[in-house]
């Protein structure tokens, strides 16, 4: 029978699909075959930061390097990486002409930064159950990463190592990797969603999944010599009174995967909608409700060792990092967004990956009215190297460069990793 089982991960961060060739812990109970996966994963890192302290999420977080004024902050840290450790128990039979299968996994994270006390850090990023079969396709219903820009995050180098340093490298469950350096953050969602069987490749899934709020918790300051900006949800984003409004967002994805003797590649595309209720200023003014859409397209392809990857987003109201954080201005109006990475890579002789990638993410101002007059932009630069040390263990090294910039304010952070991932799958 046909199974598939997405793994935690992620920078909130993503899934990696196993199929019953390439399971983890297999173990027959009854009428059920019982499948145990993991991953475990730390890293020792190395960060500078310079310039001014653009405290953005997604971008040069110097908060997190005891910093309220621009300047060199150094810091070194062990942690958990783009993929957090977790432990996924995943169950499946054949009942009644249907194939049934469940996912549960947790989610720790591997930094301490307190004697005495250990980290509370915790996430539960799946619980769901599917139901189908290979003739009209699955239903799954439940909690797991979501169905836009998914493909994004799970052809990302960087998921098996760090990436960028923004958002803390002390006491974390995960980094961000490429997350808002790049594209944006699918998230984890309750979700009810419909997929297609493989059709000669083709693929496409459907579904309705729970709605955000219109902005990210806490307020955040963008502080140089001369200028401060400080925002209750970072740069001027009105606020989702009441939630997100008591209302679906609707989010599907298509895909085709070819192979052709040496030459394996897969393209896909993806989109989510939703409308932002019960907007509110700062002060409790009530703004008129928008729909914020968001739209992607990508490819990767592979041949004799080589790996390419491309990928575009765009989108009004959504945001950057994350799904909505800033995607309205004071005034309810939408900023528009986009994103975009390229990543090369080549397995040398020694089966080691070598990767090089650059990716930037961008949020257009509104121009007069808005909280800053151009745009906000964070670019990376990532280096990498991946050594199977066995099947199941690898050895990776990276080093990020990243940029920020806010209006006439600009920050730097380099980071440096060394560290290793093993997982069952």
């Amino acid at each position: 029978m046909n199974k598939n089982i997405k793994l935690a991960v992620a920078g909130a961060v993503l899934a990696l699909s196993a199929s019953a060739a390439n399971a983890g812990i297999i173990i027959p109970a009854g009428d059920w075959t019982v499948d145990i996966g993991g991953n475990v994963n730390t890293f020792a890192t190395w960060t500078r930061t310079s310039g001014d302290a653009v405290t953005v999420l997604g971008g040069v977080n110097s908060r997190n390097f005891g910093a309220s004024s621009s300047g060199n902050k150094t810091q070194s840290n062990m942690t958990t990486g783009l993929l957090p450790n977790y432990l996924s128990v995943s169950g499946s039979t054949r009942q009644n002409d249907l194939d049934v299968a469940f996912t549960i996994s947790i989610n720790p994270g591997s930094s301490t930064t307190k004697s005495g006390k250990q980290s509370a850090h915790q996430e539960n990023r799946q619980a769901f159950l599917t139901f189908g079969d290979k003739s009209w396709g699955s239903v799954k219903i439940g909690k797991d990463i979501g169905i836009a820009y998914s493909d994004a995050i799970l052809n990302d180098m960087t998921l098996l190592g760090v990436g960028s340093a923004a958002g803390g490298l002390a006491g974390n469950t995960t980094t961000l990797g490429r997350i808002g350096t790049g594209f944006m953050y699918a998230d984890w969602k309750a979700q009810m969603a419909y997929t297609t069987p493989n059709m000669n490749g083709f693929q496409a899934t459907v579904g309705l999944t729970q709605a955000f709020d219109a902005h990210a918790a806490g307020a955040a300051q963008y502080i140089s010599s001369s200028t401060t900006y400080t925002d209750d949800g970072a740069i001027g984003s009105a606020r989702s009174g009441g939630g997100a409004g008591g209302n679906f967002a609707y989010e599907g994805k298509a895909s085709y995967s070819f192979a052709a003797n040496d030459v394996t590649g897969k393209v896909w595309v993806s989109g989510i909608s939703q409308k932002l209720k019960g907007l509110t200023k700062a002060s409790g003014t009530n703004l008129r409700s928008v729909t914020a859409w968001g739209t992607d397209i990508g490819a990767t392809v592979n041949a004799a060792g080589f790996g390419l990857t491309g990928y575009y987003g765009a989108g009004e109201g959504m945001g950057t990092t994350v799904q909505f954080r800033d995607g309205v201005d004071l005034n309810g109006k939408k900023r528009d967004n986009t994103d975009w990475y390229l990543q090369a890579t080549y397995v040398l002789p020694t089966k080691t990956k070598l990767g090089i990638s650059y990716g930037e993410s961008e949020l257009e101002s509104n121009g007069a009215g808005d909280s800053f007059s151009d745009k906000y932009r964070n670019s990376m630069a990532t280096v990498g190297l991946y050594h199977p040390l066995t099947k199941h263990l690898n050895l990776v090294a990276e080093y990020s460069h990243v940029e920020s910039e806010l209006d006439a304010l600009k920050g730097k952070s380099k980071t440096g990793s060394l560290g290793a991932i093993l997982s069952t799958h």
